[in-house]
């Protein structure tokens, strides 16, 4: 059997996407997540950019117990020592440089002839062979490459110690037979290429990502660089869990090819994201989507009640949707609950069940059947309230709305000064208690977005609140759930607070570093 590495870059190169940066806290949890998923390679973020994306990376390379810890470098010596010192700890870790070699990029971007591109990249990967055996070198825009260009190159890396090499689809232009091609020429071409890894890191431009990677496979890649969700730099990155499936649900395809990914933690790995992130996926999104196993025609209902394959050619049990049809509701137990949040893929310490299972309780008493999304949108909160420090905490709130005066909010908040009650009118209940927010909060954020869905139908639906708010040229996003959405927009505005207020202790305000802005996307 060959066997696909599977390089995951969520920590990096997915949290790049705007309105998805996460917290060092969250970075952990993701990583702990990703480790029990099965990935063999987790890119924790890029050393170099920032005080917090370092500390992140030192963190999970403590953390991680059986996948590879890798930081991203650019051919700079800066930062491979940046990242060699960030990846430390880590049993296992990886030092990843990359270079651009397209036309476009080394005349407008870098102004470097193709010579210095190779020298650099040469004395990139030599230095980073002095901190760890495993080095992985990416030919930045390959797929707008000289496809000898990248040959020479790669082969000369190969000779200074590289152990991956990298053919990326930086932009997204490639289609699937286009793809393959370059990467069996690549593989037929340059010298030496049979003793290392050959990985692909392909992005979703024109809605190839995935069907690019997979060709890829078939014409020999070793490794493939994707996301949970298929987050990243504007359309996205190739989904982790689109590439693994399709690997294991057609083996007469990708014959005696398999990947170690552990598939039942797939479905608790995309909805772990989207709760830090507050980014769900669309409904009809293959594998994790709302929608990716449900039936509505009658005629697949009844075909898929004969059997289950006329309609399904996946049983979601294999990516950890769970088939338990236990119904909760105000009589059920502490034992009940806590079976549902474990097999929800959920896990909480002692003390958070403890306050999760008083909310759940308090939830039930409102309505008949509490649905599996009430129970993940309500112990959200507890799962994410430890990893902050809270500078405001939501007291009380009352707001009032009517049709013959103006909307008012008197909102009562905990803040470092002591207890603080402030009161202030608004164009709609949300707007006056977020403007009462801001008088407390000396307003530290600009608000972007704002978002309120319903978690489930009625209405008795729990509602979810997601915002995204700018500071200091960074976007952070806040969440906050209740039945009440003015109270779960309130929530999320201060959780998007303190995230800003907690990130200014960690991370330098971002200026115009163009070396850095260059590194955004491989």
């Amino acid at each position: 059997m060959k066997t696909i590495k599977i390089f995951d870059t969520t920590l990096r190169d997915g949290e790049q996407s705007p309105g998805c940066s996460m917290n060092t806290a969250e970075k952990l949890k993701m990583a702990e997540q990703l480790d029990r998923l099965g990935v063999d390679i987790i890119e924790a973020g890029f050393a170099i950019a920032s005080p917090g994306d370092f500390e992140a990376i030192q963190e999970i390379a403590r953390i991680v117990k059986h996948a590879t810890v890798c930081s991203l470098a650019r051919a700079l010596r800066t930062d491979i020592e940046r990242a060699a010192e960030a990846i430390a700890p880590a049993g296992k870790r990886r030092i990843h440089t990359f270079i651009a070699t397209s036309p476009i990029h080394m005349e407008h971007k870098l102004k470097l002839s193709p010579a210095q591109v190779m020298e650099r990249a040469v004395e990139a990967v030599t230095l980073a062979k002095t901190f760890t055996p495993d080095v992985e070198f990416s030919a930045e825009d390959a797929g707008r490459s000289d496809p000898d260009f990248v040959c020479q190159i790669f082969a000369a890396v190969i000779q200074a110690g590289a152990s991956t090499l990298n053919i990326p689809d930086t932009v997204g232009y490639t289609i699937p037979h286009e793809f393959a091609e370059r990467v069996r020429y690549i593989l037929a071409h340059t010298p030496g290429i049979q003793k290392v890894d050959v990985s692909v890191h392909c992005h979703d431009d024109l809605g190839l990502a995935v069907a690019n990677s997979l060709a890829a496979v078939l014409a020999g890649a070793t490794q493939v660089e994707c996301t949970i969700n298929g987050i990243g730099e504007r359309a996205g990155n190739a989904s982790l869990e689109e590439i693994v499936m399709a690997i294991k649900t057609r083996p007469d395809i990708f014959k005696n090819i398999v990947t170690r990914v552990n598939t039942r933690e797939i479905h608790r790995s995309s909805r772990l994201l989207t709760s830090i992130t507050g980014v769900h996926v669309q409904p009809n999104k293959a594998i994790v989507g709302a929608n990716a196993f449900l039936h509505e025609a009658g005629i697949h209902q009844h075909g898929v009640l004969n059997y289950k394959q006329t309609y399904e050619i996946m049983d979601p049990a294999d990516v950890g949707i769970s088939t338990d049809n236990l119904v909760l509701g105000k009589h059920s137990g502490r034992h009940a609950f806590v079976a549902r949040i474990q097999s929800l893929g959920l896990e909480l310490g002692p003390q958070d069940v403890d306050k999760a299972f008083d909310r759940f309780k308090r939830l039930a008493d409102q309505k008949k059947v509490v649905a599996d999304e009430d129970i993940i949108a309500l112990i959200n909160d507890e799962i994410f309230a430890h990893m902050d420090r809270e500078t405001y905490v939501l007291e009380r709130l009352e707001a009032v709305s009517s049709t013959d005066q103006s909307p008012h909010a008197r909102v009562t908040l905990l803040t470092p000064d002591g207890v603080r009650t402030v009161e202030a009118q608004g164009d709609g209940v949300v707007d006056a208690t977020y403007k009462a927010i801001d008088e407390m909060t000396a307003r530290p954020v600009e608000l972007l977005d704002y978002v309120v869905q319903a978690v489930t139908e009625g209405t008795d639906a729990m509602g979810e609140v997601v915002v995204r708010v700018k500071d200091r040229g960074r976007m952070f996003t806040g969440r906050g759930s209740s039945t009440d959405v003015v109270i779960s927009s309130a929530k999320a505005y201060l959780n998007a607070i303190n995230k800003a207020l907690n990130a200014r202790q960690v991370l330098k305000p971002i200026g115009h570093n163009t070396l850095i802005e260059e590194s955004a996307s491989i």
